[in-house]
């Protein structure tokens, strides 16, 4: 019986991020160790049904509610609406995953929430834990190996159709629609509007997490720390087919300083791009790589978190002079957020857009990194 618990909290040493830039990531507070009964036999309340009315809010919908194929879906698309999720949610080849992370500011637990609320049968993929242990940077991309480790522990094949959602609307799923992208797999979309468009449009909720998904992520976890200590890990379900392209090093941006082959665009807020505004982590310069542009993700979003339309998203990046025809890379401050630049991109059909992993976090806290900021034009 004491295994038996020990076995479902296990998960939790990696489960609580650790924000701190040179942090690791801290275990869970007490709140998460329940009784065995409370693991073993959840409640599984769910939050009804509300009666809203339904509007256009609801974003547009990929494919139909007819039957079900991730095969036949289109990868060109990078995003699915709640009501399309709601129709094929019970498909056995269809794998949902909750990707909610915040910034170190919003003191948010993205884990207690997910026990609070989640769409139901969703998984906890935890961003900060699946992720590279051998740099202090926070959240890089893991190895091939740790990553196919720990996406094999969540229960997920190459076969199955993959929806990423967050709690925000768009944020930091389009990180993890980036990272099985990275991994060769296409078969993936992120949730338009996220958990808050699914509840708005009155779709239930599940508060606790069965006993299969505690183990899931607890393997994903003890995977993720085989791996990088060179110990062997369980059945692998998941082959990986690393796509370079996709990502971009701390060279490579240095590199385009000089050449200028891609379009860089950055995704931080406009105050942290000029340099006027510190940046969250200490130690970190201000301002921006040279010839870099701004586009705030949120511009890549509407009122209500959901993705703008190819007209819409194809004017923003023609208003800070972004050519469509030449290539473009993105950034931001950790590799988060410049996810959502390329998700906007991937509509426009560019879907050859890489992520500077590092991201401002390494760039400014190199010394020998050039640095330029900006002066805001006065307003009248």
């Amino acid at each position: 019986m004491a295994s038996a618990f020990l076995s479902r909290t296990l998960f939790a040493h990696r489960f609580v991020s650790s924000f701190a830039f040179n942090q690791k990531p801290q275990k869970l507070a007490p709140l998460f160790f329940k009784p065995l009964h409370s693991w073993a036999f959840p409640s599984q309340s769910v939050y009804r049904r509300q009666t809203l009315v339904r509007s256009d809010m609801a974003s547009t919908m990929v494919g139909s509610t007819s039957p079900f194929s991730t095969q036949s879906m289109s990868t060109s698309e990078p995003v699915v609406s709640v009501d399309w999720l709601h129709a094929n949610l019970r498909e056995p080849d269809m794998k949902v995953l909750d990707a909610s992370w915040y910034m170190p500011d919003e003191q948010r637990n993205p884990l207690q929430e997910y026990q609070v609320a989640h769409i139901p049968g969703a998984l906890f993929f935890d961003v900060d834990g699946i992720s590279d242990r051998t740099t202090n940077l926070p959240h890089m991309l893991p190895s091939e190996e740790a990553f196919a480790a720990a996406v094999s522990a969540l229960g997920i094949e190459n076969k199955d159709g993959v929806v990423v959602y967050d709690g925000k609307g768009i944020f930091s799923a389009a990180r993890v629609w980036w990272m099985f992208r990275v991994f060769g797999h296409d078969r993936v979309w992120v949730l338009d509007g996220g958990l808050p468009m699914w509840r708005a449009s009155g779709f239930d909720v599940e508060s606790s997490a069965s006993s299969d998904a505690i183990l899931k992520a607890s393997a994903a976890s003890e995977a993720i720390e085989k791996v990088y200590h060179g110990q062997a890990v369980g059945p692998v379900t998941f082959q990986t087919k690393y796509q370079p392209h996709l990502v971009w090093t701390l060279e490579q941006v240095k590199k385009n300083t000089e050449d200028q082959t891609h379009q860089h665009v950055d995704a931080r807020s406009k105050a942290r791009f000029d340099g006027v505004a510190a940046e969250p982590r200490k130690g970190i310069r201000s301002g921006h790589v040279p010839g870099s542009k701004c586009i705030p993700f949120a511009q890549m979003l509407d009122s209500s978190q959901t993705l703008l339309s190819a007209d819409q998203l194809k004017k923003k990046f023609e208003q800070e002079g972004i050519s469509l025809e030449g290539p473009v890379m993105a950034s931001c401050g950790t590799g988060v957020t410049a996810c959502i630049l390329a998700l906007g991109l991937h509509r426009l059909g560019k879907t050859d857009v890489p992520v500077y992993d590092g991201s401002w976090t390494e760039w400014g806290a190199q010394e020998d990194t050039p640095v330029a900021t900006s002066t805001p034009t006065p307003t009248s």
